[in-house]
């Protein structure tokens, strides 16, 4: 079991709904919900006083509103929410610069050797968290461990505004008794699975033998066989970069005509081609993305034999991916993305392939 590390997990509470609240002192203590209210939109956020009528992120706007007739829906401010995002990343590299950004609101601190020198990583998490309220009004929650996974897990235990320290010998006590549903990577089809075969705890998934578990989990029953041992040896990679870019709208009402469709898609790339310029990328492959109003989400991907970020060819690629197959339903949204991302490695590779040519 790796006990080397110290690993801090900082997961800011209801960010974007918290952000609004701190903005806008009339929306602090009630239910707000960050997103759409209408009959289409969806829930990016929702404040606590809204979490306990059963709103979450993700859901319809339609549903939210059901639950909490009470609930004020605020549009969404991305730039601002960035410019936060950026404070709070700063004050993480106060303490080390082995950070790993997740999202906005959540990264993975290395503080096994921190710029305080400070040996407790708890105490530097507490401190963290503190200067983060001291400087931006927001609360954060954190996770203490010896690895990204369990740090990560142990964040969500004293939400809102707290921290939980699982130190290296209190781990497998910990990961026993750990519900395989709280479990970071188990999603409810995979904990349905499990329990269908009666795993239920950390426990119950180390008693099994890894051939057990990736014949029943493919891949994933290697990862469930470490995890569950505290072994997880993924590093806190700074400066984390992004595997696609993409683009993506929700129509006010299904579409059913392909010709609509492709008129969407249009404005779609329009978006894309602003994000693709602006990170310098380019990119192999092209995904179609299409929600189907029964919520049934497709992808279709292509990947081309050379880079691209010429927003025309993506576009057309796009096209043809909508027509590869015959749309099973009215569709409610669409996307684009681009991945496969030319790195500095291939970048040296055709250089000297050019050179040797000419």
């Amino acid at each position: 079991m790796e006990q080397s590390r110290k690993i801090i997990h900082i997961d800011m509470d209801a960010f974007f709904a918290s952000v609004e609240q701190e903005d806008n002192p009339e929306l602090q203590n009630k239910p707000i919900a960050v997103g759409g209210g209408s009959k289409r939109g969806v829930v990016a956020a929702a404040s606590y006083e809204a979490r306990r009528f059963g709103v979450r992120s993700a859901m319809s706007g339609e549903l939210a509103r059901k639950l909490c007739e009470d609930l004020i829906f605020v549009k969404p401010r991305f730039s601002r929410y960035k410019e936060i995002s950026k404070v709070i990343h700063s004050i993480f590299l106060e303490y080390t610069d082995l950070v790993e950004a997740l999202s906005l609101d959540e990264a993975y601190l290395d503080v096994t050797s921190n710029k305080k020198g400070v040996p407790s990583a708890s105490l530097l998490a507490n401190e963290i968290r503190e200067k983060i309220f001291e400087i931006t009004g927001l609360t954060a929650s954190a996770g203490i461990s010896i690895n990204k996974f369990i740090a990560k897990v142990a964040s969500d235990y004293n939400k809102p505004n707290g921290q939980k320290t699982i130190p290296p010998e209190e781990v497998l006590s910990f990961l026993s008794d750990l519900d395989v549903r709280k479990f970071h990577g188990v999603g409810k089809v995979t904990a349905d699975k499990m329990y269908r075969l009666g795993l239920y705890t950390g426990a119950d998934l180390r008693n099994q033998t890894i051939s057990f578990l990736e014949d029943h989990f493919g891949k994933s029953g290697h990862f469930f066989y470490d995890v569950v041992r505290g072994n997880h040896f993924s590093p806190v990679r700074p400066k984390r970069k992004s595997k696609s870019v993409g683009a993506e709208r929700t129509f006010d009402k299904n579409i059913s005509s392909e010709v609509f469709m492709t008129s969407r898609l249009d404005e779609i790339s329009a978006s894309l081609d602003k994000r693709i310029q602006h990170a310098n990328l380019s990119g192999k492959t092209v995904t179609l993305k299409i929600k189907y109003s029964d919520f049934v989400t497709q992808t279709r991907s292509k990947t081309m034999r050379y880079f691209t970020s010429d927003i025309s060819i993506i576009l057309e690629t796009a096209k043809e991916l909508l027509f590869q197959d015959k749309l099973t339903n009215s569709v409610r949204l669409l996307g684009i993305s681009l991945s496969n991302f030319k790195t500095e490695t291939q970048e040296k590779k055709l250089e000297v392939q050019l050179k040797l040519l000419f």
